[in-house]
């Protein structure tokens, strides 16, 4: 018919959420910053309507929260939130590289060493920002290559929330060495196709991640009375 108007892959909205997501995600825009829709429109040169609409997902997603009669703002991840979403997080990731390891091909396992080269290279060069992005692109990897579409869906959307810490817990002395064996124990049970034990080192690693965060925010607290004395030593 040649009246049927066909639908755009991508709509403004959607492009426009997800710019908003990346500036988040990067601290762009950090938490409890306001979004200034006048500034954002007259930046990225479109009408208010899109951005609207793209807050209304953010909001949607728990990213961004409403503020009466100010706008929307983006949430703030408190130390409970972190407590009660890393155990989560722990299961969800073992899980995926348990079924990761079940179902990676000689070709899926290349490129995953590919990905852990990367890691080992920012990790050498003490490259927080690098290690970060790095570190992102392995778990996604992992989790794609689980190959569940429910639980990519559940982890997916949790993922977010983490990401909102944006890797905090690496800037804590010694925890980018820390991490690094911890991604060598867990990328040399992928390969031995030990599934369990993939399962168990990732497990490990999401709750180390999340012990490093506690200590850190002690440390940024002044209290080191629950730190080890390394840690305390190196605040």
């Amino acid at each position: 018919m040649s009246d049927v108007i066909p639908f755009r892959t991508v709509s403004l909205h959607d492009q426009v959420a997800e710019r908003l997501r990346s500036q988040i995600f990067d601290r762009q825009l950090a938490p409890g910053d306001f979004i200034d829709e006048n500034a954002f429109a007259e930046r990225w040169q479109i009408s208010r309507t899109p951005l609207r609409e793209a807050l209304k997902v953010l909001v949607s997603e728990g990213l961004v929260e409403p503020v009466p009669r100010r706008g929307c703002r983006v949430i703030e991840m408190t130390a409970t939130d972190a407590d009660e979403l890393f155990p989560i997080m722990a299961m969800l990731e073992g899980r995926c590289a348990f079924e990761a390891t079940q179902r990676a091909t000689d070709a899926d396992l290349r490129e995953l060493r590919r990905l852990h080269d990367e890691l080992e290279r920012t990790a050498s060069a003490h490259d927080v920002d690098g290690y970060y992005r790095a570190n992102h692109e392995f778990h996604s990897y992992v989790q794609r290559l689980a190959g569940n579409r429910w639980l990519d869906r559940v982890t997916a959307d949790l993922r977010k929330f983490v990401r909102m810490l944006r890797g905090r817990q690496l800037v804590l002395p010694g925890r980018i060495d820390a991490s690094i064996n911890e991604h060598r124990v867990l990328i040399a049970a992928i390969f031995e196709r030990d599934a369990a034990r993939a399962e168990r080192a990732m497990h490990d690693h999401l709750l180390a991640q999340h012990a490093a965060l506690k200590t850190l925010r002690r440390i940024e607290s002044g209290d080191s009375t629950n730190a080890s004395p390394r840690e305390a030593s190196n605040a």
